[in-house]
């Protein structure tokens, strides 16, 4: 709309100038102004509007022609800009045949930097185009929102009723068949965190692989450690532990006592998730809560990975109690995630990882005679990324008003024999994979791109991508079980009233 030697910024500024009326004439009793002039020139250069404006002023003594040119700093040059009245002989022409926007050369002047005529009053009809434009934007925006609230609303309401209910009726099983009965439910909740993921991937938010390939890990026993911005975070590994083989199945997370009281607070809480209250005042109790936990539902229940967020809440929120405790303990000093704690992770190594004589964590007891579990073999540390640093949280997952967003997750594998028990080591340990998620962070945010391993000269990255004939086929599922279900119950409400 504007001539395209004017930069948007140079456009923008001369058009909120005119609206605010910071342009005015100094006589009252000229006519309103009938065109506008804009010219992008050199700093030095002499302004052609003011000059014209005062070459018709002299031509015109009957008329006096009375403006005001102010000039704005942009870079390497000026905005000049004037309002004139009445319109000057050598403009009448250019405004008959130039349109509103139109890039026009002043007489006797070839100078690349021209002069733009825009007619009375489009400066009025170009801001009510934006506007208009504006509104559109923003109610397709909310439709859509509605739409995707309406749709996970539904999708919610039949899918885990449906969920508790066949588990319900596979009671008998887990009687009979304890393994079996756990592994139906795997497979149910992996279809359910799937339904999920599809949500983001619908609104274009995928995800992109770095670091290390954790598949052929997927069948044995790992701990995961992952940086945590916002509630987003557990949407991001949902969907990108999709096509990890049976880690999704086999998975117990570790998350905050607050969301099992979410929609999805009762799958967790029946597939045998862990919901941690946060503080000091429970910090220690809860501890020993989880220890028994972990002893009497990870093994039974046939887990094999253990997912925890060691930094213990958001980054917003702990930032600077994080910052002061480096600062009071000569810790290092991280700006995009915290320092770790301690506690949840300890209690996981204690309890799932054996230990051997050297007091370092080892790969289990050997013998076949001894059936026992073989114990964590692998500690797995996940960096998430956001682009510019924009954490995105569940509701922008329900509503989908952020554009397409890729987020970037890294991978890290370390062997469990290589991880200390004693405390002060152990400390320093997690306090050191704090530190490289630090550098990967840093790194990421200045050139968009993780840091090559070492040993290579470049970062190799993969698109993590699902398949949407299969999220449709679990949807389809989702909604045929609703059906199924009320049928039933119908069915047996009619029967007893």
């Amino acid at each position: 709309m504007f001539p395209r030697y004017l930069t948007e910024e140079s456009a923008l500024l001369a058009v909120i100038a005119m609206l605010r009326g910071r342009l005015t004439t100094r006589s009252k009793s000229i006519v309103q102004p009938q065109v506008v002039l804009l010219r992008l020139k050199r700093r030095g250069e002499r302004s052609m509007c003011a000059h014209r404006t005062r070459a018709t002023a002299s031509a015109h003594r009957r008329a006096p022609v009375s403006a005001v040119t102010r000039t704005t700093s942009i870079g390497s040059h000026f905005l000049a800009v004037s309002r004139l009245s009445p319109l000057p002989p050598w403009a009448q022409p250019l405004l008959h045949s130039a349109g509103p926007g139109d890039t026009v050369y002043a007489p006797g002047t070839s100078s690349p930097w021209t002069t733009a005529i825009f007619r009375r009053g489009d400066f009025g009809r170009h801001s009510m185009a934006q506007i208009f434009e504006e509104a559109r934007k923003v109610g397709w925006i909310l439709l859509r929102a509605l739409i995707r609230f309406a749709f996970m609303f539904i999708n919610n309401c039949v899918a885990i009723p449906s969920y508790c209910l066949y588990l319900l009726v596979l009671q008998p099983l887990r009687l009979m068949d304890s393994r079996a009965f756990w592994q139906i439910e795997g497979v149910m909740f992996k279809w359910m965190l799937a339904m999920v993921s599809s949500w983001g991937w619908i609104a274009g938010y995928t995800v992109t692989e770095w670091g290390d390939d954790v598949r052929p890990i997927s069948e044995e026993e790992a701990m995961v450690l992952v940086n945590h911005q916002a509630t987003g975070d557990v949407c991001t590994l949902m969907m990108c532990l999709q096509n990890k083989g049976t880690v999704v199945r086999k998975m117990m997370w570790l998350m905050d006592h607050v969301f099992k009281y979410t929609n999805f607070g009762l799958v967790s809480l029946i597939h045998g998730d862990f919901f941690i209250r946060q503080g000091k005042a429970h910090r220690d109790q809860q501890l020993v809560i989880l220890k028994e936990h972990l002893e009497k539902r990870y093994y039974s229940r046939d887990r094999k990975w253990v997912v925890l967020f060691p930094e213990g809440g958001f980054l917003r929120k702990r930032r600077d109690t994080s910052q002061t405790f480096a600062k009071k303990n000569s810790l290092p000093h991280l700006s995009h995630v915290t320092l770790p704690r301690l506690g949840a992770t300890q209690v996981i190594l204690k309890t799932l990882g054996p230990q051997q004589e050297n007091g370092s964590l080892g790969v289990g007891d050997t013998e076949p005679t001894v059936r026992k579990p073989t114990g964590l073999q692998w500690v797995v540390d996940i960096t998430i990324a956001y682009p510019n640093a924009r954490p995105m949280d569940i509701q922008t997952w329900i509503f989908g008003y952020r554009d397409p967003t890729v987020t970037h997750v890294h991978y890290r594998v370390y062997p469990i024999k290589d991880v200390p028990m004693e405390t002060e080591l152990l400390t320093d340990w997690l306090y050191q994979r704090f530190v490289e998620k630090e550098d990967l962070l840093a790194h990421f945010y200045q050139t968009g791109a993780f840091p090559p391993p070492k040993g290579q000269k470049q970062a190799v990255s993969k698109e993590m991508t699902l398949d949407p004939v299969w999220l449709c086929v679990i949807q389809s599922l989702a909604f045929a079980s609703g059906y199924m279900w009320y049928s039933v119950l119908q069915y047996f409400y009619c029967c007893l009233f």
